[in-house]
């Protein structure tokens, strides 16, 4: 059976019992629960990658992104295995952002601070 994507973290699931399904689907599932959970973040506001990220470094992209980050606003970097990932947050998402020592909460379009 085919694997699905879950609703809310994106976690795949819904092989069959004694399937084979340890690779990269599997290495997917567990690099995103490790980026996502316990959310904080170094940033919120770079456009840009920074110069020297170090593995597991993530950041909230700030608006009109350029370079790796290009297209990818609002989204979740992370940094890991020499490369960028992102993940598209959903309503209700909270990130501790590091720089401002502050909770910001997704809204369902927007990142700020729960009133």
């Amino acid at each position: 059976m085919p694997a699905s994507n879950g609703p809310n973290v994106g976690f795949k699931y819904g092989w069959s019992d004694f399937e084979n399904a340890w690779g990269s689907d599997m290495n997917d599932n567990l690099i995103r629960a490790d980026a996502l959970t316990q959310l904080a973040v170094k940033d919120k506001d770079l456009s840009a990658p920074p110069g020297s990220p170090v593995d597991g470094d993530r950041y909230i992209v700030a608006g009109s992104p350029t370079g790796a980050w290009t297209g990818h606003t609002k989204e979740i970097a992370l940094f890991i295995n020499l490369a960028w990932r992102f993940y598209a947050p959903k309503e209700g998402w909270t990130a501790w952002v590091n720089d401002e020592d502050v909770f910001y909460v997704y809204n369902g379009s927007s990142w700020g601070i729960p009133a």
